[in-house]
């Protein structure tokens, strides 16, 4: 994405694109990148771009259309929704298709940028008609694995940073996608805004954007059990779960409780223990500035076994299934008493 976003912006526009991958939000900023870089015109953009849809046109029809010169400029954009649903020709028609298509994308025509928008396909898929045409057009847009990453780069690119307590609060509340971190960070830096001072982004900040309450949260139940204490750890995982929906509350409770106990079964492994601090951060899936927390879960380590983690997980992956419908259950406060007291028992 950082290469496709500085050749765009330095005015390096091929003529086709294919943006594939779940990440719809970065897809649509690619295009959009495009956009304004193919049309400086507000005005010249609307009369320009032409948005289709691939259930309603065919390989064929869309290179005709792509063949086709603008009216009143020098270029055209096309974009193509749900390229990946592209009608496909009859049986008899594939062969005159693939050719044409495969044609155009070997010489495109210089007056037309085709974006082709396409959700992503089975591996399988990918090498066959029409996307094996597009492979040096394809540029990948992966489910975000490291929200707490792109969280940073995206404060940064918009001249903030977050503290170390804000982004464990953000990345842990926030829905790991691209569409909802970057939404929420808007509102965030928005409200942080009025504030004086150094543009970082604080606990605080996530805490009042997000509606996360400073008593009642995952982070003083992490504290509490690894004091395990029961009695405290059922309090605020009910307060969480009063605030949140019971559901809702329930399940953000063991989306974290299933990182933490996953980080201190790979902490109380030997090989892990021994490492540099940095090199365990790696292992835990802990980057930037969530290095920061390697020690507390270090610590954590002395109130957890080894089996007491595995026990954990366990118990943890019945509560999701649980939750997902895969075993039946009396309602919410039922599971999360079962579950704290598998988790401290």
């Amino acid at each position: 994405m950082d290469t496709l976003k500085k050749n765009i912006k330095s005015g390096i526009i091929d003529p086709v694109y294919l943006l594939l991958g779940p990440e719809s939000y970065l897809r649509e900023e690619a295009a959009e990148l495009v956009r304004a870089a193919v049309f400086p015109s507000g005005s010249d953009a609307a009369f320009n771009t032409h948005v289709l849809y691939g259930p309603e046109i065919t390989p064929g029809e869309l290179v005709s259309k792509a063949s086709e010169y603008p009216m009143f400029t020098n270029k055209q954009l096309i974009i193509v929704r749900q390229f990946e649903k592209i009608r496909k020709p009859s049986s008899k028609e594939l062969p005159e298709h693939e050719e044409k298509f495969a044609r155009y994308m070997l010489n495109p025509a210089e007056f037309t940028v085709l974006v082709l928008d396409a959700e992503q396909g089975e591996k399988k898929e990918l090498e066959k008609f029409p996307f094996n045409a597009l492979k040096k057009y394809r540029h990948d847009f992966p489910a975000i694995r490291t929200p707490d990453i792109f969280a940073s780069e995206r404060a940064e690119a918009a001249g903030w940073s977050f503290e170390p307590d804000a982004l464990k609060a953000f990345v842990a509340y926030i829905e790991p996608s691209a569409r909802e971190i970057c939404h929420e960070l808007e509102k965030i830096i928005l409200f942080a805004s009025a504030r004086n001072g150094q543009k970082s982004i604080t606990a605080n900040d996530v805490y009042d954007c997000v509606g996360i309450s400073r008593t009642y949260n995952v982070f003083e139940l992490e504290k509490a059990l690894a004091e395990r204490n029961l009695r405290l750890c059922t309090g605020i995982s009910l307060m969480i779960m009063e605030q949140e929906g019971q559901k809702e509350g329930l399940g953000n409770i063991v989306r974290y409780l299933s990182t933490f106990f996953l980080r201190l079964w790979k902490l109380s492994l030997p090989e892990v223990a021994q490492l540099p601090r940095q090199e365990i951060a790696k292992v835990l899936g802990m980057y930037g500035k969530q290095e920061y927390f390697v020690k507390n879960y270090l610590g954590y380590t002395r109130s957890f076994s080894l089996e007491d983690a595995r026990k954990a997980i366990g118990a943890l992956r019945e509560t999701d299934a649980a939750l997902k419908g895969l075993r039946p259950y009396p309602d919410e406060k039922y599971l999360l008493l079962r579950l704290m007291q598998k988790l401290l028992g």
